[in-house]
């Protein structure tokens, strides 16, 4: 393709000169793994600006992490940097990060374009709207609130609150814990749910004690059953001291009552279904002349009845100067279960979260989650969101805004101020946006109220590559494009400058394996004669040796530590490796996949791909709680896994090794054609008997024997040698040429075989005949006795 261009548009194919020099107002470049899409961004940045006279100023480029966003000037700086100093300083090891910083800060002032642009990730592009036009929305003197006390973005980091959202959060859950029904109530979910696990008892068995008490009350007491529990609570609510299942022997046996209540003197055998007969202990009752009430675990199904019973049952006969009421406080009540309490308190900071992405209303989540069919996520959310409209009022009242209600802030005052709206929109003609397939919900509508007809908004991604749908993002965006965005065009980078044809050949066909999908034809081109390696060790061990050993011979071969990297699903899977390393002083790069995205190395290892559970794919359907908010689809969660195992194999550029488990390897090797793979494996040790054969007649020799027996031939050196380097035969082998060796003999084979001998037959005529090797058809003339008997 031919332009008239003042820049050098030589180094571009053809599919990425086409995204530089469009003209269309909605573009979406589907780039695949390698295939140059950041490259492609910066150029149609410098296009804009030196070809087509666009001001700096008029050009948004929108990163996700602020790595990206330093990444993308350093590029720019180091095209713009004639002597190529910057580049040297920016690869220079001995130089620290706040040096580097520090250089580009001033490299970017230096160079006025560059400076003139507005290059910044989604949430220092909405710091920077609301503290200079955000006044009428929030007060623009805001803190941002996240999980630490500083940001990566020197930008936002001047500007840190002085505590974190969960310390907020918990703060302001001890304070709720003030109203005595909120504590109990409280306690009671942690009890149940989080200590005691009740919901997971009846599916799965190991949740089950022996002695059948797993349910907590409130004062620590085990109980069998949730009435049971409830009775138990009420005496804790209540103040009332009480015994469960004291030894009692009135006259004729032992046996243990449900409760008993020493300061009324009263006993109280509740029951159920399942309870035993007491017609014998009620007999021991009227003997002792004892006081025994019972109740019936059909009362506890109204609460209003069964406290009133209980009321009647007790406090009358409670002495009158009793004490009625409890004093309680939160930090004896979670006494040894602060950390629980904490899970807790982290399970609320996700769901705010949540539904700030979704921007659904707490009061519609709160009467969904009332509308659930288990009483643990109706319970959770009566918890839950008071704690999250304190939370949403402390922190505007303190002027602090989170990382989500940066976008959602920004995109409220848009949409409310016009005027503010327009100033944006008349200043940014151009909109760049890198990693496309990562946006949320929250980020495209901020992206949208930032267009006009004559706004060109150029994205670049790769679907195939979307893998933070954990965190809100929405696939949906970029494989629907052209849905979001009308009069959109797409174009596609279909040829990869990183991989080998092996590697790219394979990420391919996984992925195909994806229904919700732009379909790319992705090329290499880089040929390479190795193949990717899939090792399946019988242990954990073996390939953990395997993958140290395989290090060792790279880095004899010149790789650099740098250039070799492992990836993993969970960090726990690397801990053996870390170590293995560290102690045979080896120095080897390991990150989560997650972690590994944008970068690049030589040689990938990739580790625990087995099956099932912790392996690679792992499915986790999230707690049920987290479905009130956003329903999860096992098909589309099955789907990201694979994009996550693409982008862990287009990692790696010349060697790939993945690592799994023989007997348990994971589905996902399943669907790499064999033409892209050499298997390796340790052999199982032969459960096949190994023998030793004469080289000259072929028969079978024990290991003591210096002469063959039936041939004559001198053979302890050949044992020796056979020995020395394992080329002992197997049966299996030596039946390849004599069908029947080693079979065994029939009384018509032996009449057979003296029938042939005695008409002349010669061992090596006979072997043929019966398919046996020579060294049974001598040892069974032997046996048979046929020279004697035949004088030969």
């Amino acid at each position: 393709m031919e332009t008239n261009t003042k820049i050098d548009l030589s180094a571009l194919n053809d599919k990425q000169l086409d995204a530089v020099i469009s003209e269309d107002k909605r573009l979406l470049v589907l780039a695949g793994a390698g295939s140059g899409k950041t490259k492609t961004l910066l150029q149609k940045l410098i296009y804009l600006i030196e070809e087509k006279g666009v001001s700096p100023s008029s050009i948004l480029a929108i990163t996700f992490t602020k790595n990206a966003t330093n990444e993308m000037l350093d590029r720019l700086i180091i095209s713009a940097d004639v002597s190529g100093e910057y580049e040297k300083q920016l690869f220079d090891k001995r130089k620290s990060l706040a040096d580097k910083d520090k250089e580009r800060f001033f490299q970017q002032k230096k160079h006025t374009w560059i400076d003139g642009l507005t290059v910044k990730t989604f949430h220092s592009f909405c710091y920077s709207v609301l503290r200079n036009y955000g006044v009428n929305e929030f007060d623009n003197k805001f803190k941002i609130i996240g999980d630490e006390k500083r940001s990566e973005d020197d930008e936002l980091s001047k500007h840190i609150a002085p505590v974190t959202a969960f310390e907020v959060m918990h703060k302001l859950l001890i304070e709720e814990c003030d109203n005595t029904e909120y504590l109990l109530h409280l306690k009671r979910y942690i009890l149940d749910y989080i200590i005691d696990k009740i919901h997971l008892k009846q599916i799965d068995p190991k949740y089950l004690p022996k002695d059948g008490k797993y349910f907590t009350t409130l004062n620590g007491t085990k109980v069998r059953s949730k009435s049971e529990q409830f009775i138990a609570d009420w005496f804790y609510r209540h103040s009332i001291k009480f015994e469960y299942e004291p030894l009692l022997n009135v006259k004729d046996f032992s046996f243990s009552p449900d409760f008993y209540i020493p300061e009324a003197n009263l006993y109280i055998e509740h029951i159920s279904d399942i309870s035993f007969p007491t017609k014998d202990k009620e007999e021991q009752f009227k003997k002792g002349n004892l006081l025994l009430v019972k109740t019936f675990e059909s009362m506890t199904k109204d609460s209003a009845l069964f406290n009133h019973t209980l009321d009647k049952i007790v406090k009358n006969r409670l002495p009158a100067d009793y004490h009625k009421t409890i004093s309680i406080n939160f930090k004896e009540e979670f006494n040894g279960y602060h950390e629980d309490v904490k899970d807790f308190v982290q399970q609320i900071m996700r769901i705010t979260d949540m539904i700030k992405v979704e921007n659904i209303s707490l009061d519609i989540v709160l009467q969904n989650a009332r509308q659930d069919q288990h009483e643990r996520v109706r319970n959770f959310y009566d918890l839950a969101i008071p704690i999250v409209k304190k939370y949403i009022h402390y922190c505007t009242d303190k002027s602090y805004l989170d990382f989500n209600d940066l976008i959602s802030r920004s995109t409220s005052l848009f949409q409310n101020h016009e005027d503010i709206a327009n100033k944006y929109k008349g200043k940014f003609q151009y909109i760049l946006v890198d990693e496309f397939q990562d946006v949320n919900n929250l980020q495209v509508e901020l992206i949208k109220l930032l267009l006009t007809n004559n706004t060109q908004l150029f994205c670049v991604g790769d679907d195939w590559q979307s893998i933070y749908g954990f965190r809100g993002s929405n696939v949906s965006y970029i494989v629907e494009f052209e849905k979001h965005f009308t009069n959109a065009k797409t174009i596609k980078l279909n040829l990869n400058y990183r991989s080998t044809q092996n590697i790219v050949g394979a990420s391919n066909e996984v992925i195909k394996h994806n229904k919700f999908k732009v379909d790319k034809d992705v090329q290499a081109s880089k040929k390479s004669e190795h193949k990717i390696v899939v090792y399946s060790g019988n242990t954990e061990d073996e390939n953990l040796q395997f993958c140290f050993d395989k290090v060792k011979e790279l880095l004899e071969d010149g790789i650099s530590n740098d250039e070799i990297l492992f990836l993993y699903r969970r960090s726990k899977m690397f801990s053996p490796y870390f170590y293995k390393f560290k102690n045979e002083n080896i120095r080897v790069q390991g990150k989560t996949i997650h972690a590994s995205k944008g970068l690049e190395a030589k040689v990938v290892f990739i580790i625990g791909l087995t099956e099932g559970n912790g392996g690679f794919p792992d499915i986790w359907l999230e707690d049920r709680i987290f479905q009130i908010i956003k329903k999860a689809n096992h098909d589309l969660l099955m789907e990201e896994e694979r994009r996550l195992f693409y982008v862990a194999i287009t990692r790696a550029k010349d060697k790939l090794f993945l690592i799994t488990q023989k007997g348990n390897e994971s589905s996902f090797l399943k669907e790499i054609p064999s033409a892209f793979t050499v298997r390796t494996t340790n052999a199982i040790k032969q459960v096949v008997d190994k023998v030793i054969m004469c080289d000259s007649c072929f028969s079978q020799l024990e290991k003591l024997h210096v002469y063959c027996p039936y041939c004559g031939q001198k053979v302890m050196d050949n044992i020796e040698e056979n020995i020395k380097n394992e080329k002992a035969y197997s049966v299996d082998e030596i039946r390849k040429t004599h069908t029947q060796a080693y079979q065994p003999w029939t009384k018509e084979d032996d009449e057979k075989l003296e029938f042939l001998f005695c008409q002349g037959k010669n061992p090596n005529e006979l072997s043929a005949i019966f398919g046996r090797n020579l060294g049974g058809i001598n040892a069974r003339i032997e046996k048979l006795q046929l020279k004697e008997k035949y004088d030969k």
